[in-house]
């Protein structure tokens, strides 16, 4: 009987794939201490510590998730929110958790309008982080229980509101955009709110209005109303 060789053979059943991420921190042994951390779900597939380095090495490798430091050196100041929207192009694909030391309303608020799918401080587990990744991977929204309230609170969300099954269909960044549009900014005044090119908001909106099955602005806003999203 012929027996497959290493390229061809099947893959175990219960086989599940890795989990690509990189890891950007400014401090070298934060992010080797991690990397032990992690479990066997995820593949660290690049490290940056500055902005500038974070920007080129995620456009490069494309990963599933970047855990994100919140405050870097280097670009214009702006820390992991600048990379995000560095990275604006790769928000289909490429899904950000940011990792700080910092639990203040302001920095967890920044990296969210910027398109990160969660937050969680550096004092969780490794065990928590390695679920964490996984679960952004999937498309989850993951926050340290005290930070999902300044979520909350930034956004207006009700916490019935997210359970939405429509809503969990968005991003963090289509769900941004679409409250903005739904308030009647136009295109432009979004791009300047969110620091995103026109182009990309026309992108998100052809998305939101897919996703939610919407054929005009009109029909978006009078959605985002009953859902007391305005």
């Amino acid at each position: 009987m012929n027996r497959p060789n290493a390229d061809t053979a099947e893959l175990p059943a219960n086989h599940e794939r890795r989990v690509r991420v990189v890891i950007v921190d400014d401090h070298a042994i934060f992010r080797s201490g991690l990397k032990a951390d992690l479990d066997e779900r995820i593949d660290v597939v690049g490290e940056a510590a500055t902005v500038d380095q974070a920007i080129a090495v995620i456009s490069e490798v494309r990963p599933d998730v970047v855990l994100l430091d919140v405050h870097l050196p280097g670009g214009m100041g702006g820390g992991g929110r600048e990379v995000i929207t560095g990275c604006a192009a790769l928000l289909g694909h490429t899904r950000f958790l940011a990792l700080s030391v910092s639990d203040a309303a302001e920095d967890v608020v920044a990296v969210i309008r910027a398109g990160a799918r969660g937050y969680v401080t550096k004092t969780i587990s490794g065990q928590e982080i390695s679920a964490a990744v996984v679960r952004v991977a999937e498309g989850d929204a993951v926050f340290s229980p005290r930070l999902a309230g300044f979520v909350l609170d930034a956004f207006g969300t009700a916490p019935a509101d997210i359970a939405d099954d429509e809503l969990d269909k968005l991003s963090a960044r289509e769900l941004e955009v679409m409250r903005l549009i739904a308030r009647g900014y136009s295109y432009k005044e979004v791009a300047k709110e969110l620091f995103i090119s026109i182009k990309t908001v026309e992108t998100h909106v052809s998305a939101v209005l897919r996703k939610l099955q919407l054929s005009s602005r009109h029909e978006l806003t009078k959605w985002a109303a009953e859902r007391r999203l305005l």
